[in-house]
């Protein structure tokens, strides 16, 4: 923790005592509560600082925290793969942003005092709330530092990355500085931080992604995601309430304009919503495994259920045609980018739910089963690869490594998400659309692509949004299944 250089004396707002709750939406209703008292506290202070003389105390302010304490060995119901914890003892995690996490916060402590019969304290922790996402949702920007009249980490706390790592989520043995075990997969520190990268990269506020999320690595998909948000607003049976472009820019008819910003963000994200979030976010994260990983360590703590790649691949097999879809159910790992979290020797499955809902939906669009559906799909190893020209190498040691994990295509994102998706916890899943051929002299030059983006991309899309839905019916505890559970894991999903 930063240290500061003038030896200003401390002032906190009342200690807020825990209390115990039986009853989770009163348990969340009070984080609220200590949250935004934090808040408002650290932003009339820093307000007060921008406008007046330098500052003579040191201002500071923490996030409400969970506490959940057992004693007992006994046994709870582990069909589900979250909600309980599976020895006694002391379990804690910081909470930020109450508002936009309630809903998930009241099934999970539910769960918890169902699943265990005792109640959650709820108190102030001992983390202290960074000035710069305690005011970011009150209209009130934090100068660089040099700017002011004051040095800020003398008066205030500012993000400290020591306090956002990923060793939960790692499981690296992680244990609070007060002994206390986990509760939930991210801290606060963490959230924070993502939900600012969040609105940084898709120019759209954390509030308006949906639960079922799509990457893509082309501008085309957005075109025909927009095509298909304006016809669901259209039909008042589909569920969909808004469609949401960067910006923040909202629309919830059919016929209403969506003002396109002047510079489009890294990743432009587009939001069909539905009401209870269970609606459809698309991605467009570009091209690169590294890409990949930022969003989908952004988009994790938002607890998605479930995120699928469709973007384009170089079919490696003489018979692929332009256009077949590939639905992976393995991955050869060489996009390098996550190796220091997820070593490559981890296998990252496919998952039986996702698998199912994508080909059931490749058959509905395509309106082709069973066997002839093979004239059009297949399934097999996707190998991602950092090198976006890695055709034009010596092939001796590419094309020898490919054919031995027997794969089928390649892209440079699809292993990234997915292995991002394992290690988070999230359900992830794959369906690809050739749009070349390199090994066998079919380049993706521009007549052949635009021929092939006319016709492929909206059938493409349709079926991936058509196995969202389909995910989006199912029951919470099929689709985070405990495939994806290590030996020792979080209560919180």
């Amino acid at each position: 923790m930063y240290v500061p250089t003038r030896n200003l004396p401390l002032v906190t707002p009342d200690p807020a005592p825990h209390a115990m709750f039986t009853d989770p939406a009163a348990a969340v209703s009070r984080l609220q509560a200590l949250y935004d008292e934090s808040c408002a506290f650290l932003t009339e202070r820093f307000s007060q600082s921008l406008a007046g003389p330098p500052p003579e105390a040191r201002y500071r302010a923490f996030y409400p925290e969970i506490r959940f304490t057992t004693t007992s060995f006994a046994g709870v119901d582990s069909r589900l793969s979250f909600g309980y914890v599976a020895m006694p003892g002391i379990y804690s995690t910081t909470i930020t942003r109450p508002d936009l996490f309630a809903n998930y916060l009241i099934q999970q402590i539910g769960l918890l005092i169902e699943n265990h019969g005792v109640g959650v304290e709820i108190g102030a922790s001992q983390t202290p709330i960074p000035v710069h996402f305690a005011v970011a949702d009150r209209l009130v920007t934090v100068p660089h530092d040099g700017t002011l009249d004051f040095t800020l980490r003398d008066v205030f706390d500012v993000p400290d990355l020591a306090t956002t790592n990923d060793e939960i989520v790692n499981g690296f043995g992680f244990t609070h500085p007060d002994g206390s075990a986990p509760l939930a997969p991210f801290t606060a520190q963490r959230i924070d931080y993502s939900l600012a990268r969040l609105s940084h990269y898709t120019a759209t506020t954390p509030e308006h992604f949906q639960n079922h999320v799509l990457f893509t690595n082309y501008q085309f998909y957005i075109e025909e995601f927009e095509t298909f948000a304006r016809a669901a607003l259209a039909d008042p049976d589909s569920g969909y309430i808004a469609f949401v472009g960067p910006g923040n820019q909202e629309i919830t008819a059919a016929d209403e304009a969506l003002p396109v910003p002047e510079k489009l963000p890294q990743m432009p994200s587009y939001h069909l919503k539905r009401r209870d979030g269970s609606g459809i976010t698309l991605v467009n994260i570009g091209v690169g495994p590294s890409n990949a990983k930022t969003a989908t360590d952004h988009i994790a703590v938002l607890r998605p259920h479930a995120w699928i790649m469709v973007g384009h691949c170089a079919g490696l097999r003489n018979s692929q045609r332009l256009g077949d879809f590939v639905l992976a159910h393995a991955y050869l790992r060489e996009d390098k980018v996550l190796d220091d979290d997820l070593p490559v020797w981890v296998p990252v499955p496919a998952l039986a739910e996702i698998q199912i809902a994508l080909e059931q939906s490749v058959a509905e669009v395509t309106e082709l089963k069973g066997y002839d559906l093979k004239r059009v799909m297949r399934t097999g190893t996707v190998a991602s690869v950092d090198n976006r020209n890695w055709e034009l190498r010596d092939q001796r040691g590419p094309v020898q490594r490919l054919s031995q994990s027997r794969a089928i295509a390649l892209d440079m994102e699809s292993a990234t998400i997915a292995a991002n998706g394992f290690r988070f916890r999230v359900p992830y899943g794959t369906l690809l659309c050739v749009s070349d051929k390199p090994l066998h002299g079919e380049l993706k030059l521009p007549g052949m692509a635009s021929d092939f983006y006319r016709t492929q991309v909206a059938r493409h899309l349709r079926i991936g949004i058509r196995a969202m839905e389909t995910l989006s019916g199912m029951p919470l505890d099929r689709i985070h299944s405990r495939k994806l559970r290590s030996f020792e894991e979080t209560a919180f999903l």
